[in-house]
């Protein structure tokens, strides 16, 4: 019981310090109408459509569901460590590991797009973070970084002065945002129906944070290995609306 009045006062505490114009800019981090290019990107589920992996809503929950298992086992590390400690070393160290730890070149071109489009974003808009700015201006064209973008998440969440748990979950909640939209637009499930399943989802995605959250990048791994490969085969599919 003291334990948990300790930690509570410590939440409280940590909510004060923060500077409430951060909070509007925390926000719209989130916000689907930030120009980041996540859209583009269906996390392999086009390429899974094609292969008849998934071809109803039951499936498209399936497939959802090992999606958000995967990205808190692979990616949640990345962010984790990166909002800890948003310091230009430790992201080019941990856009080192990921690049070296991502397995098929799909996911790796999109997790680079996604980030250097995040980076650019943030660095323009964020304009009261200038070491954002300095940051990128230092790795841009220098080759020290690729981009990918859960370290470049991580750093933004840490410098808006998000809380670790906090960007773990915002990380997930926009990669079922931009997987179940990617399915509407290949058709797959309506408007109304995808807002269902999100919500639906969520639950779930509530444990796969809890389960994967605050883990060093040592223990990053692949849950879903089908899905990986899946997407590695997007390149060959004859006609595709999305970049991966």
């Amino acid at each position: 019981m003291e334990q948990d009045l300790v930690e509570t006062e410590k939440r409280r505490k940590r909510e004060i310090n923060i500077d409430p114009s951060l909070q509007w800019s925390q926000w719209q981090l989130l916000d689907s109408i930030l120009p980041t290019g996540g859209f583009a990107h269906s996390f392999g589920l086009e390429a899974a459509i094609q292969a008849r992996l998934v071809s109803d809503p039951d499936d498209l929950q399936t497939f959802v569901i090992h999606l958000l298992e995967n990205t808190g086992s692979l990616l949640l590390p990345f962010v984790y460590s990166a909002t800890m400690n948003p310091t230009l070393d430790n992201w080019q160290k941990l856009d080192r590991i990921l690049d070296a730890t991502l397995s098929n070149e799909v996911g790796r071109k999109a997790s680079v797009s996604q980030g250097s489009s995040l980076m650019r974003v943030a660095a323009s808009v964020f304009t009261e973070l200038p070491s954002l700015k300095s940051m990128r201006d230092v790795c841009v064209g220098s080759g020290v970084v690729s981009f990918h973008h859960a370290p470049v998440f991580g750093i933004i969440c840490g410098l808006l002065g998000m809380d670790s748990g906090t960007s773990q979950r915002a990380y997930i909640f926009m990669t079922m945002r931009d997987v179940i939209s990617a399915a509407t637009r290949l058709n797959l499930v309506g408007p109304l129906g995808a807002a269902v399943l999100q919500h639906r989802v969520a639950y779930v995605a509530e444990s796969m944070v809890k389960k994967w959250m605050d883990r060093s990048v040592e223990d990053a791994c692949q849950t879903a290995p089908l899905l990986d490969t899946i997407q590695g085969c997007h390149t060959y599919l004859f006609s595709r609306l999305f970049c991966s």
